[in-house]
């Protein structure tokens, strides 16, 4: 044992004893967390080979499944969760092979690079993000643009790596706060208080809340990060407004990723929810917005209006903001916020 001849050496030697024993802990409970998610998905997949595997038996075996663990076990078993670690098993059915490149990489990583279906960059994203220690900002924007493939057609990689580099930056600065991660304190059933949405999506939030506002199309605010408790777990609706010239409620969610299909399934799931628990009899049904901050992808998708999309087009799209009108004000305000960033630098 080195000898300590100042306070400040000793502060510096208890500060690193600390830091290492809680980075040691994050590492052995992430690399459980990963093989504990691997094996529920394993164990849905046997199931479902045992009996009825059409998609429609699988989507009730997974809200069953989620009614039930969501009780006793908390968050982290949300339909979605579970369609996740299904996904997980499917994708990398060796989990040998999966531990010995997810040293550097959470369940947040995995789940970046499960956005992606083409297996080949997959297992590249896999390999490159663990090598490379890249942060989870860093591999989702890589993921979103395209940079697997961005570099096999280009015939000057560097360039392409520069670039990259330059652009993930400040993502790599913090990337060991991974030690506070939320998704850790939700697996060993911790509460997290400190756990808040991006900063990027709350300004957008915060600018389309104003933007619907102004547009002059009878739009009253309701309500930001509306709390709905059921049986089935806690939601939360980015925003709630009222349409007087409509009569009837429209949610808002913001998606910073990729939009997926459980992403449109969720908003039908919170029209429904919303219809059931707040709507009144004079209440037109409830319409539901799902929109993207990504540019690759569909700016907007409108909830399915109880598969009348005639009704929809002719008397609901008059007043609800185009979907270009939405992508505008999103990109302004991405804009926008990159400049205050920089300003703030």
């Amino acid at each position: 044992m080195k000898e300590i001849s100042s306070t400040n050496q000793l502060i510096l030697e208890i500060k690193s004893l600390v830091y290492e024993a809680k980075k040691s802990a994050f590492e052995k409970t992430n690399s459980l967390m990963i093989e504990t998610y691997w094996n529920i998905g394993r164990m849905i997949v046997e199931y479902e080979q045992k009996g009825n595997t059409r998609a429609d038996y699988g989507s009730k075996l997974l809200n069953e499944l989620s009614n039930h663990l969501s009780k006793e076990l908390g968050s982290g078993f949300s339909r979605r969760s579970l369609a996740y670690y299904r996904q997980f098993y499917l994708s990398f059915k060796n989990i040998q092979i999966l531990h010995t490149r997810v040293q550097n990489l959470t369940w947040s990583h995995l789940k970046s690079i499960l956005r992606v279906n083409d297996d080949s960059a997959k297992l590249w994203y896999l390999n490159e993000a663990s090598q490379q220690n890249w942060s989870v900002r860093t591999l989702d924007r890589n993921v979103s643009s395209q940079y697997y493939y961005r570099l096999l057609q280009s015939p000057q990689n560097e360039k392409v790596i520069k670039e990259m580099q330059e652009k993930t930056f400040e993502f790599e600065k913090n990337k060991l706060e991974i030690i506070k991660s939320p998704i850790i304190a939700e697996f060993l059933g911790l509460k997290n208080n400190d756990f808040t949405e991006t900063d990027l999506e709350s300004s957008i939030l915060t600018h389309l809340q104003k933007f619907l506002l102004e547009l002059g199309r009878g739009f009253a605010f309701v309500d930001r990060q509306k709390h709905i408790t059921t049986d089935a777990g806690d939601y939360y609706i980015d925003l709630v407004f009222y349409n007087f010239y409509l009569r009837c409620f429209v949610l808002i969610d913001l998606k910073v990723s990729q939009i997926t299909h459980q992403d449109v399934g969720q908003m039908d799931m919170y029209v429904r929810m919303y219809d059931e628990m707040f709507a009144k009899l004079e209440h037109n049904p409830t319409i539901g917005i799902v929109l993207c901050a990504e540019t690759s992808q569909d700016i907007a998708r409108y909830s399915i209006l109880h598969d009348n999309n005639q009704v929809f087009a002719t008397k609901y799209l008059p007043y609800l903001p185009s979907k270009e009108e939405l992508k505008q004000e999103i990109e302004h305000q991405k804009e926008i916020f990159r400049l205050q960033q920089n300003n703030d630098e």
